[in-house]
């Protein structure tokens, strides 16, 4: 069972472009769009938010991310009619609509409980800051002039291992999405030109187009398995290569 998910969108395209590009990252997970009028026009309805948080709530729980402020007011009043025991696994996310609607997907995909999902979602309130010496002008996937600085680019003190980005396009959503999965499945902590591996939104905002090199690093003892299959992943080329 996982965490279910709800977008909730002034337009029907929308939440539903939204469910189908996090889809693409999280197809066990039950997502949901609530997006437009009752007869799809432009705005919220409340009878689709409340059904959607009914179709979503099968699993573990349920998060719901809107697009602007009146459908978090939409929203809050279908929550208000919940009885108790049904809002206490629903929450309402202050977060990046899509941004944070992939993130959230991906999480729930490889297991996280309700407030994982939540942290997740949260996560991309600032995993996307420019950081100094980013190219801040430079639109997402589009190669920068000068490599993003990440926080640390010191290698870890342990074990690592330097792998070259092959795929075409870079670690774009897709392969990004997969190497999270898999860095999910180990405890220790592992990182990516010292990001954290474990975070989607931390590890596309390292702009690792084709030819640059992640250093993928663990200070845990227990975390070379971790790094080797991670690093194995990246140079197989995620399938696309």
């Amino acid at each position: 069972m996982t965490v279910g998910i709800v977008f909730v969108s002034h337009s029907t395209r929308i939440a539903e472009g939204l469910v189908e590009l996090a889809r693409q990252m999280a197809p066990d997970v039950t997502l949901v769009a609530a997006g437009g009028t009752d007869d799809d026009g432009i705005g919220t309805s409340f009878d689709k938010v409340t059904a959607g948080i009914t179709q979503a709530a099968s699993g573990d729980g349920v998060v719901l991310l809107c697009d602007l402020g009146s459908a978090v007011l939409t929203t809050e009043t279908a929550l208000d009619f919940l009885d108790d025991a049904e809002r206490a696994s629903v929450r309402l996310l202050d977060a990046p609509f899509v941004e944070g609607g992939v993130a959230a997907a991906v999480a729930a995909q490889t297991g996280a409980d309700l407030a994982g999902v939540a942290a997740a979602a949260r996560s991309a309130i600032d995993a996307f800051a420019a950081s100094p010496g980013d190219n801040a002008g430079t639109r997402a996937g589009e190669a920068s002039v000068a490599d993003p600085a990440p926080t640390d680019s010191r290698a870890p003190a342990g074990y690592s291992r330097s792998v070259t980005i092959v795929n075409r396009d870079g670690l774009h959503a897709r392969p990004a999405a997969d190497f999270v999965k898999l860095a999910s499945t180990f405890e220790p902590r592992v990182t990516v030109n010292g990001r954290d591996a474990k975070s989607l939104l931390a590890i596309m905002a390292l702009g690792l187009v084709k030819g640059k090199i992640a250093e993928i690093a663990t200070e845990d003892p227990d975390g070379r398995a971790a790094v080797d299959a991670l690093a194995d992943l990246v140079e197989t080329g995620f399938g696309e290569a």
